[in-house]
């Protein structure tokens, strides 16, 4: 038995001086058992588990595909990913490598390939990557984990073909890990890492015909009734999909042609007279209003700067720089502050604001970024909107609540809504406006019609255009955007439909399209979730805009 022993000792110290012969970087060593039995293997599981407190009892052979169950992945590798790069290129040093390549991600359903995914080379850790040799992530959690994970989940569930195969029944998922690296245009993979599979069940969902027709338009709309015609079939199948669950947290779609009401339809409890709460739907009318007050003379133009609204030397990590930002910068998310909420680690980060008692005084307190040019580098930053509505109110009459409603609200007869309100009871222009969908589609109508409501210019033609026009290079990184409006396109049939949208966390849209008469709003609750926004751009690019243009 001594001799048995020793024999294995030197054959797994044999098998590590090899691989380590061949290694960039040392990984950890784990010497569990449990480990060592399933290098190679990724395992499911129902919740998240310390790799020391796990037991083969935890891995799931089946997983029921519903709300509330939770899926998490741990994957056994023999190596750390580094140094599975390194196979691929053995010429790159570790930081080359990890700048380069990342996890390859394989889905099959029923052993058929779904969706890839080469992994961003931002997801995971400098120490993950250099030492781990095993590692879990959610895919599925109630808590919304911070995690890559449950993103990379997400893609694949709802833009890759995921959704429609665990729809319902019973179904093989298998998960395959590779290495990638990335040479220009040129990705190159390594061999299999791990792979494993689950068996995925979900209950066949049972609808009324009541729950998939398109709901009638109720009376006292306030709305002419459209008499164009479009795709009822595919409006149904939206439907059915909402109340199926599949496009999730969905509470409400109106769409407006020429003016006119085409469609009006409520989900999950809400009403034409639930008040939505749109979040960053909010900033477009921070850009509304700045319009107005332009127009009215309480704002000379979008080129003033903020020197001429605060004393900066009086709040922190003053400079020139900060001196020179100016309100366009601000409307158009370019400032060069120090402040990124796609950044969680930003300084400026909007989770950073919330808990003070001063928003103004946070964001004119933050830095500039040294490596942002004022106007030219987009970022998104709520602070910045929060700065323009303090400048609004200090400057339009009676304060900046007050005028929204003399000079937006009442004329274009919204009388239903209700402001979030800053620490200094400053109407919040940064998010949290709340209204009812029929009065968003106004707000959006009165963009469509240049700023003319009932006769009356209510916003500039000029201030419109100028709302609508991308200021930058559209790339991956950079979308399009105007004064805090979101520049979108879709293609249908092979043509291009081009929007300009206000957007809030959750999937809440208001879509004003350039090239057709339409307006179509929609509001959702899935708020914080990965899967907000991409169902919302499936439910525009599938379903809304082929049966709205198929008769056109």
């Amino acid at each position: 038995m001594k001799a048995y022993f020793w024999c294995m000792i030197t054959i797994l110290g044999l098998s590590f001086s090899v691989t380590a012969q061949h290694n960039i970087t040392t990984p950890e060593l784990n010497t569990s058992p449990l480990y060592r039995k399933n290098i190679g293997k990724l395992v499911f599981l129902s919740k998240s588990i310390l790799s020391e407190q796990l037991t083969e009892t935890d891995f799931l052979e089946s997983f029921q595909n519903s709300d509330g169950n939770d899926l998490y992945l741990r994957v056994f590798m023999d190596n750390s990913l580094v140094n599975f790069l390194h196979t691929i290129n053995p010429n790159l040093t570790v930081d080359e490598l990890i700048q380069a390549g990342n996890f390859q991600f394989s889905f099959y359903a029923d052993d058929k390939l779904l969706y890839t995914e080469n992994l961003n080379t931002g997801a995971g850790t400098f120490q993950s990557k250099t030492k781990g040799t095993t590692f879990q992530i959610p895919l599925i959690s109630k808590s919304g984990e911070d995690s890559w994970g449950r993103f990379l989940w997400s893609r694949f569930f709802f833009n890759g073909g995921g959704e429609e195969a665990f729809f319902s029944g019973k179904h093989k998922l298998t998960i395959e890990i590779r290495p990638y690296l990335k040479s220009g245009t040129t990705i190159k993979t390594g061999a299999l890492i791990a792979q494993g599979s689950l068996i995925v069940t979900a209950p066949i969902v049972s609808l009324s015909e009541n729950q998939i027709a398109i709901q009638k338009i109720a009376p006292k709309s306030d709305w002419q009734l459209a008499t164009v015609t479009y795709d009822t079939t595919v409006i149904r199948v939206l439907n059915q999909k909402i109340q199926e669950k599949r496009f999730k947290d969905i509470t409400s779609i109106v769409v407006i042609q020429n003016g006119k009401l085409v469609l009006e339809e409520y989900f999950n409890g809400s009403d034409r007279n639930t008040l939505h709460n749109t979040r960053s739907v909010g900033k477009s009318f921070a850009s509304t209003l700045m319009g107005m007050a332009l127009r009215d003379g309480y704002i000379k133009n979008e080129n003033q700067t903020l020197n001429q609204f605060y004393k900066l030397k009086d709040f922190a990590h003053y400079s020139i720089s900060k001196e020179n930002v100016t309100l366009k910068s601000l409307l158009t998310m370019s400032s060069g502050f120090d402040g990124s909420d796609q950044n969680p680690d930003s300084p400026g980060n909007e989770e950073n604001m919330y808990p003070t008692d001063n928003w103004v005084k946070f964001a004119l307190d933050l830095p500039m970024d040294s490596e942002k040019q004022i106007g030219k580098n987009w970022d998104y930053f709520t602070a910045g909107v929060v700065l323009l509505g303090d400048i609004l109110n200090q400057r339009v009459p009676k304060g900046l609540e007050s005028y929204a409603a003399t000079k937006l609200f009442n004329p274009l007869g919204i009388k239903s809504y209700q402001w979030q309100y800053t620490p200094q009871n400053v109407a919040n222009t940064a998010g949290g406006l709340q209204l009812r969908t029929l009065d968003l589609a106004r707000y959006g109508q009165l963009y469509a019609n240049k700023g003319l409501w009932n006769g009356k210019q209510l916003l500039s033609k000029d201030w419109v255009e100028k709302s609508f026009t991308n200021y930058f290079p559209e790339d991956s990184n950079t979308p399009g955007y105007g004064y805090l409006f979101w520049k979108e396109t879709f293609t249908v049939k092979g043509k291009n439909y081009e929007a300009f949208a206000c957007s809030g966390n959750g999937g809440n849209k208001v879509y004003i399209f350039q090239n057709v008469p339409l307006v179509i709003v929609i509001t959702a609750t899935a708020y914080n979730k990965p899967y907000a926004h991409p169902q919302v751009s499936r439910m525009m690019q599938e379903f809304l805009l082929p049966a709205l243009i198929a008769q056109q």
